[in-house]
């Protein structure tokens, strides 16, 4: 008997090597991307909005290059030398941007990580339209056609699986393990998803000798791209009226392409409000994650890192889809609240607002842990009392009275709202309390305020040291300085005593700031313990006054100038199930509809415009960031649900206009673009 008639051919052993490549590159993509705000701005210095602009750039590309890799494996090197050639410069990238976090290698910091990104963008979007397909180049149908659902199914879980572990795993790497002298290791995060990426190619390379390779088949978004533009400038320059402004192309082109490209067209328009959508969901790796590092993350004895968050897209993925389609459609559909496709997408879109709501809601609740920023037209004035007796403060031309101020020991006066243009001298007399340890002192004079300056000034028996505050929040851990009003110079420390380590060593005479891990520990002074037990905690900011007294005894006093993340981080859960739920809703239905409604031969170019609505979507937020016209987080996030919520209404309108067709193309060769989408139960494809 015939083995192919019979449908008993083997499974594609070729299959596992490509399975297993998808699951390390995406492991290396998104173990990447999750850490990549954070380092932007904690290690390169962008500002957060600099660090989200550069992150959704990033990501624009990433989901551009698609279209240009699907043109470069069909016109050109095919689908295996695209992505063999390509993973080679996207392993380059990766290796780069490891080596280029390391502080002592010298490279510049700032253009390396910009080339290693642009590479990264390059190398996955180019190869993102290449990898199922070639992988359903690897079956033979329709004998196989049973066998090609089980290989989409298990790439699509490997995708999922690669991203659950990375965005786990890499926020550890990144936190939790130290090397060149910092409290952190970036440099070990980036290249453990580096290795990754090597392997994956190792693992592409090794199932050659197993691969059905097809030679190009031509390049069909150009030959698309061609057509419509030809019927353009001709419907342009003729007078003849054609029942559809296309049919201009007849004159050059197969009437089979042309209603083809009729079909596609009527898809495309539907795709125009996408983006809106994707502006919100790739938020998770920027604003959200910012968000998150500014909450309190600890879980009992274990610290739930802002960049692990987005753990949770993939493994609600999981879980939501066979949910969805057992149970939430069938009783949505009951209560006729979804009748078609379009509806579910509509629903997606509303639930990404809401989401975006309740971020809004969240961060208005952590403004007063953020203390206060400097602004222009203000400058901030902060008076540290370095004895352990009170002082009087009188600051004089000021709109209000400000006599008589009472400075506690080892406390410090702040007025935050001063109105200043550019710089200010503030006349004040300074007076220590009679029969005390204070009553020598005596200060008279200005303090010079600068416009959007955190001014703060020491008070010392002999002068009055000014600096330079930093009153942003902490970032991984607590900023502290020391302000030391001592006789000779001495030692501190910072002691960990349950571990017996040092956390932080100086001298007095350093009036830095430093950052620690938050914890409990105590504070020495000359081997004299001043603060015991102390409890620094989480995104704080501390000014320690230390004091020595006539007798040589230390005293010390810490001020908080920053308050400690307060608004646990279990309060983001909400916003990233319900935008997850908007995804599967959206993106799951989105695919499947658009595969459905194209014509066969159209599908690899729906594929990547598809993409490139995401490519967009983060154009719109660098766009709405790099305008700068909103003065709060809160008011931003408030903002896009708006534009969502706006964009599905538009969308609403498009749907019920929208007339179902059913499938009609016309026959083409290539059995890669004859696959049926996959069974909806098993995870999406995360726009690959």
């Amino acid at each position: 008997m015939d083995v192919k008639s019979s449908g008993k051919l083997p499974y594609p052993k070729a299959v596992g090597f490509i399975v297993t490549n998808e699951f390390c590159e995406r492991f290396s993509y998104y173990g990447m991307r999750t850490i990549l705000s954070l380092y932007l701005r904690d290690k390169l210095g962008y500002s957060d909005n600099g660090a989200t602009v550069i992150y959704h750039v990033f990501t624009m590309f990433a989901y551009f290059f698609p279209v240009l890799g699907a043109m470069i494996a069909d016109g050109w090197l095919g689908r295996f030398r695209t992505i063999f050639y390509l993973s080679l410069v996207y392993a380059t990238g990766t290796v780069l941007i490891s080596v280029t976090a390391m502080p002592p290698v010298p490279l510049p910091q700032l253009e390396f990580t910009i080339v290693a990104l642009l590479l990264i963008a390059f190398g996955t979007g180019g190869i993102k339209p290449c990898v199922s397909a070639f992988g359903g180049d690897q079956f033979i149908l329709p004998e196989q056609e049973k066998y090609l659902g089980y290989f989409f199914s298990l790439f699509y879980f490997a995708i999922n699986a690669g991203s659950l572990i990375s965005t786990f795993l890499t926020p550890i790497l990144r936190a939790d393990v130290h090397c060149f002298g910092d409290n952190d290791c970036y440099s070990l995060a980036f290249g453990v998803p580096g290795i990754l990426m090597v392997i994956s190619i190792v693992f592409f390379v090794a199932g050659k000798r197993l691969y059905i390779i097809k030679n190009p088949a031509g390049n069909v978004l150009g030959n698309v791209s061609a057509c419509v533009g030809h019927a353009v400038l001709k419907s342009c320059k003729s007078k003849e009226k054609r029942e559809h402004w296309l049919d201009h192309a007849d004159d050059k082109y197969d009437s089979s392409l042309i209603e083809d490209i009729k079909s596609l067209l009527q898809v495309l328009v539907l795709f125009i409000p996408l983006p809106v959508f994707w502006a919100l969901f790739d938020q998770q790796g920027s604003r959200w994650t910012f968000q998150a590092d500014r909450m309190n993350q600890d879980i009992g004895g274990w610290t739930l890192k802002a960049d692990q968050m987005q753990v949770l897209n993939p493994l609600l993925i999981l879980i939501f889809i066979p949910l969805f389609e057992v149970a939430i459609y069938p009783f949505l559909t009951w209560c006729k609240l979804v009748r078609k496709p379009l509806h579910k997408m509509i629903w997606g879109g509303i639930l990404a607002a809401c989401a975006f709501v309740i971020s809004g809601i969240v961060e208005l609740n952590l403004l007063p842990t953020y203390g206060t920023p400097v602004s222009e037209g203000l400058a901030q004035l902060r008076v540290y009392n370095g004895f352990n007796c009170n002082l009087t403060l009188n600051l004089y031309n000021l709109s209000e009275n400000a006599n008589g101020i009472n400075i506690g020991p080892l406390e410090a006066y702040e007025k935050l709202d001063i109105e200043a243009h550019q710089l200010i001298d503030l006349p004040y007399s300074l007076r220590g309390h009679e029969s005390s340890a204070c009553a020598d002192v005596q200060h008279d004079g200005y303090l010079r305020l600068k416009e959007k300056t955190a001014n703060s000034f020491f008070v010392t028996a002999g002068e009055i040291y000014n600096f330079t505050d930093n009153n942003d929040k902490a970032i991984d851990g607590v900023n502290v300085r020391f302000l030391s009003n001592t006789v000779a110079p001495v030692q501190i420390y910072i002691q960990d005593n349950i571990k017996n380590r040092t956390k932080l060593s100086l001298s007095s005479t350093n009036k830095n700031q430093n950052t620690i891990d938050k914890g409990i520990y105590d504070v020495l002074v000359a081997g004299q313990i001043v603060l015991k037990d102390f409890s620094f905690k989480s995104g704080a900011v501390y000014t320690i006054n230390v004091y020595e007294d006539n007798g040589g005894r230390y005293m010390a006093n810490a001020v908080v100038i920053t308050p400690p993340n307060s608004v646990h981080i279990l309060w983001l859960i909400p916003q990233y199930v319900i935008m997850t739920m908007g995804e599967v809703m959206f993106s799951v239905t989105g695919l499947e509809f658009s595969f459905t409604q194209a014509p066969a031969s159209m599908k690899s170019v729906l594929q990547s415009v598809w993409l490139l609505t995401v490519a967009f979507g983060n154009l719109i937020v660098v766009l709405i960031v790099e305008g700068n016209f909103l003065d709060a987080q809160w008011k931003e996030f408030f903002l896009f649900a708006g534009l969502m919520v706006l964009d599905m209404l538009i969308f609403t309108v498009m749907a019920l206009r929208y007339r179902y067709v059913e499938l009609k193309s016309s026959t083409e060769e290539l059995v890669v673009e004859e696959i049926r989408m996959p069974d909806r139960t098993i995870a999406p494809e995360k726009n690959n």
